[in-house]
C-alpha cells in the first residue's frame, strides 16, 4: 500500500461482518479511511459509527434524512446515497459487501463495473449471479476478495498457484450445533437452539444456515465461481473444531490448509489489506499445541439435506441456485419468527426447487425474477401448513 489511504464503502456496516471490518479500520486507521457506510434499520448504531468515521456518504433502509440531519447538526457533511452510487463513487477503492441476500447483487455488480475490488462476504451475490459477476470482472477488470473464512482459506492457499494445478478443493464444514442431535429430536429443534454455534459469533440468519449446513452448500457454488472449478471438484468435511478452514488439493497430490482461529477478523483484514499482510495485535493467535488434536469426517447427508439441496441446485445451474438462495432466505426468516418447524426449513426448499421451471434467459431480469417466484412459493407454503 502507498501512503494514500485505501478508501473504503462499507455495506452492512452495522451487521456482524460490517463492525469487524469497522474494528480493523481501527487498529490500521492510517491505511484506510471510510468513505460511506450502509446499514438496514439499525439507525443508532449507524449515526454511532458515522459520527466516530466520519463518512462521505450514507444509506440507510429508513430514517436517512433524519439521520444526516443529525450528522450535521455535529458538523458532519454526510450525503444520502444509494448503494449503487456508494459502490461506483469515485472515492471509493475497494467495496466491503457485509449484507445478507439479494440487496448486495446490485452494488456488487455497480463496484465491479466500475473495475473496483469487493471483499465479498455475501454468499447469495456470486450463488445468484455467479455468471454475471465473473463477466463483469472479466469485461471491466474488476476484482473479488472472499471474506468468508472458508473462500479466504482456499483463496491464500491459491496464493502463487497455477488454476491448472488444482485437483480439488476442500469446504470444512463445523456441523452446527446439532452434528450430534439424535435424527429423532431434530423436530423439536427451536430457534434458539439453532442460534447457539458451537465455534463462531455471526449474523442470525447465517447461524441458522450452519445448523442445517446449507451455507456449506451455497459456499460450494461459490467456489466453482470464485475459483472457475467445477462444482464436482468442490467437496465438504465435516471438521468439529473449526481450526482447518478449507484445504486445497493439487494434481501431484499435495494439499495445502490454511488455519487460523474461528475468528472473523483475520479474513477480512487480509482482504482489506492484500497483497499485504499487516501485523496486528487483534488477530488471536494459533496455539496447536493447546487444541491438540483436530479431527475430519464425512458429512452425513441423510442429517443434512439442506447440503444435499444446495449441490443439487448448484449442478442445475440457471436460476437454480437463485431459487435455493431466495427459498432459504424466505424460509429461515419463519423459522425464527416461530411459524415453521426447523426441519420444515429443508422441506419448503425442496418443494419450491422441485416446482421451478428454469428460464432459458439468464440474465440479471430472469435472476431477480426467479427471486421474487422463489419469495412468493415460500410464502403459499407457509400459509398452506398454517
Amino acid at each position: 500500500m502507498g501512503d494514500t489511504p485505501i478508501g473504503l464503502a462499507i455495506l452492512g456496516s452495522t451487521g456482524s461482518i460490517g463492525r469487524q471490518t469497522l474494528q480493523v479500520v481501527r487498529e490500521f486507521d492510517r491505511r484506510f479511511r471510510v468513505v460511506a457506510l450502509a446499514a438496514g434499520h439499525n439507525a443508532t448504531l449507524l449515526e454511532e459509527q458515522s459520527r466516530e468515521f466520519r463518512p462521505e456518504l450514507l444509506f440507510a433502509e429508513r430514517d436517512i434524512d433524519e439521520l444526516v440531519n443529525r450528522l450535521s447538526y455535529w458538523g458532519l457533511d454526510c450525503q444520502r446515497a444509494s448503494l449503487d452510487e456508494i459502490a461506483s463513487h469515485p472515492d471509493v477503492d475497494l467495496v466491503v459487501v457485509g449484507t445478507v441476500g439479494r440487496v448486495g447483487l446490485a452494488p456488487s455488480l455497480a463496484a465491479l463495473k466500475s473495475g473496483k475490488s469487493v471483499a465479498l462476504a455475501n454468499k447469495e451475490v456470486l450463488v445468484m449471479a455467479g455468471h454475471l459477476i465473473t463477466k463483469m470482472m472479466a469485461e471491466k477488470g474488476g476484482e473479488l476478495r472472499p471474506i468468508d473464512s472458508e473462500h479466504s482459506a482456499i483463496w491464500q492457499c491459491l496464493w502463487g498457484e497455477s488454476a491448472a494445478s488444482v485437483e480439488r478443493i476442500i469446504l470444512t464444514a463445523s456441523g452446527g450445533p446439532f452434528r450430534d442431535t439424535p435424527l429423532e429430536e431434530l423436530v423439536r429443534v427451536t430457534a434458539e437452539e439453532a442460534l447457539r454455534h458451537p465455534n463462531w459469533q455471526m449474523g442470525r440468519k447465517i447461524t441458522v444456515d450452519s445448523s442445517t449446513l446449507l451455507n456449506k452448500g451455497l459456499e460450494c457454488i461459490e467456489a466453482r465461481w470464485l475459483f472457475d472449478t467445477p462444482l464436482d471438484r468442490v467437496t465438504v468435511l465435516l471438521h468439529r473444531e473449526s481450526i482447518v478452514h478449507s484445504l486445497v488439493e493439487f494434481k501431484d497430490g499435495s494439499v495445502k490448509a490454511q488455519l487460523g482461529m474461528p475468528d472473523m477478523h483475520l479474513p477480512i483484514q487480509c482482504a482489506l489489506s492484500y497483497p499485504e499482510r499487516l501485523s496486528g495485535t487483534s488477530v488471536s493467535r494459533l496455539d496447536l499445541a493447546k487444541i491438540g488434536a483436530i479431527h475430519f469426517e464425512e458429512v452425513d447427508m441423510q442429517r443434512f439435506p439442506c447440503l444435499a439441496l444446495s449441490l443439487e441446485a448448484g449442478r442445475m445451474g440457471s436460476t437454480y441456485p437463485a431459487v435455493l438462495a431466495a427459498a432459504d432466505e424466505a424460509a429461515v426468516e419463519h423459522f425464527l419468527a416461530g411459524h415453521i418447524g426447523f426441519l420444515d426449513i429443508a422441506r419448503a426448499i425442496e418443494d419450491v426447487l422441485s416446482g421451478h421451471e428454469a428460464d432459458s434467459d439468464s440474465g440479471l431480469d430472469a435472476v431477480l425474477a426467479a427471486d421474487s417466484w422463489a419469495r412468493n412459493q415460500i410464502e403459499n407454503w407457509v400459509k398452506v401448513r398454517n
